[in-house]
């Protein structure tokens, strides 16, 4: 890792730590039977009619772009992209590098419960601690993001643990071959090849080209990053991507509906 992404994960354990508690995966069991069903996050991604999955994604800022629509109210986003026909959303919770929040997560999902239908929503933010899962279970979440890059091979078993314990799906985040294969191993269900660097927030598509391939049949395969035309998403679904995570085009888009329409076009 390079400086800005040890940046952001030391600032990050830093934030959390004031109010981080031991939460155990009986407790994560108990409040999933108590709240509501969510809609699967999976099954969104690998859809029954063969079309690319689109997770949009609900994004202020972010340390590459800079400000992307910093007094956006994310429950107005989240209606417009459901109206795109997009499969998921992801809603950046990291306050300080994306400017979103955690009642950003909440208002969203408050908004699917009320007004269905209801799209499955993941919490983008940079998990390290079980108290993360169970912040994302309260609100609605039906995913949560594990980076493997940043993580110890035994906080990403307690995470994953945490998730399933919740009736959360997780995306595993990866960026090279040494990472996929530690996802692997962990028997991940979804994977996510990021085309940008974080330590650098360089982009490159051809790390999908590269690495999806690899996956193993079974696993739910994701680009991230990078995806800003019709020509993007199919040169990633060549190599192989159920679905794609763009976040810059589908925000700055004066009809994201078209947008995602150029990505499932053959």
């Amino acid at each position: 890792m390079s400086d800005k992404l040890d940046e952001i994960m030391a600032w990050k354990r830093r934030e959390i730590a004031p109010v981080v508690r031991p939460v155990t995966e009986a407790e994560l069991a108990r409040v999933h039977a108590a709240l509501p069903p969510v809609p699967s996050f999976a099954a969104a991604l690998r859809r029954a009619d063969g079309q690319l999955g689109v997770i949009a994604e609900i994004k202020r800022r972010s340390p590459s772009a800079g400000d992307i629509a910093a007094g956006l109210a994310a429950p107005d986003q989240a209606r417009r992209y459901r109206t795109a026909a997009a499969s998921a959303l992801s809603v950046l919770t990291d306050e300080k590098f994306f400017g979103g929040t955690l009642g950003d997560l909440q208002a969203v999902t408050t908004l699917f419960r009320t007004q269905p239908p209801a799209l499955p929503c993941l919490r983008k933010d940079f998990m390290v601690h079980p108290f993360q899962v169970l912040q994302a279970r309260e609100a609605g979440a039906s995913a949560i993001l594990i980076i493997v890059r940043v993580l110890t091979d035994p906080e990403i078993a307690t995470l994953y643990a945490a998730a399933q314990a919740a009736g959360l799906d997780a995306l595993f985040e990866i960026h090279t071959e040494p990472e996929l294969e530690r996802a692997v191993q962990h028997r991940a269900r979804i994977i996510g090849v990021n085309n940008r660097d974080l330590a650098v927030f360089r982009t490159d598509l051809s790390l999908s080209d590269r690495l999806i391939p690899r996956f193993p049949r079974d696993v739910i395969a994701v680009s991230e990053s990078g995806i800003f035309t019709g020509a993007d998403a199919r040169r990633v679904r060549q190599a192989g991507a159920h679905a794609v995570l763009v976040g810059e085009a589908l925000m700055k888009a004066k009809d994201p509906g078209q947008l995602i329409a150029d990505f499932r076009a053959p």
